[in-house]
């Protein structure tokens, strides 16, 4: 899973001694960590293993703990959007689909988190839901 280190972000951006990275099976069990940070993870998968995915991490995750889930979260309905497009090539080839800020922290919530707040950059396609434990 992470043979490979030369990807990874760590050394560059000098934070290695801050930063861990562990292979694992999220269906199954996680590590304890302070953050975890979910890019174009969630979209994959269907609202029942998006759940058990999250719980996993809610069960591991120390008191304090936060998670970032990163993906192209769909805006309002008379909003144009490339994540409206994105959604379209999910249906085709999976059981996941891109969501709203309120379908992720539906699946947050329903997993043990509780839902902070969507954080957007000012230029990009992606946001960031956030939640503590």
């Amino acid at each position: 899973m992470i043979e490979n280190k030369n990807p990874l972000w760590a050394d560059r951006l000098n934070v290695r001694e801050r930063c861990t990275y562990v292979g694992g099976d999220m269906f199954a069990t996680v590590r304890d960590a302070d953050v975890y940070t979910m890019k174009m993870i969630l979209h994959d998968w269907n609202d029942e293993e998006c759940v058990q995915i999250l719980r996993n991490l809610a069960r591991a995750a120390p008191s304090g703990c936060r998670l970032f889930v990163v993906e192209h979260i769909i805006p309002g309905p008379d909003t144009p959007h490339f994540a409206k497009l994105f959604d379209i090539h999910m249906m085709c080839w999976g059981t996941g689909r891109e969501r709203t800020a309120a379908e992720y922290a539906a699946l947050m919530e329903a997993a043990g988190w509780r839902y902070k707040q969507a954080r957007y950059p000012r230029m990009g396609l992606m946001g960031a839901v956030e939640g503590p434990v």
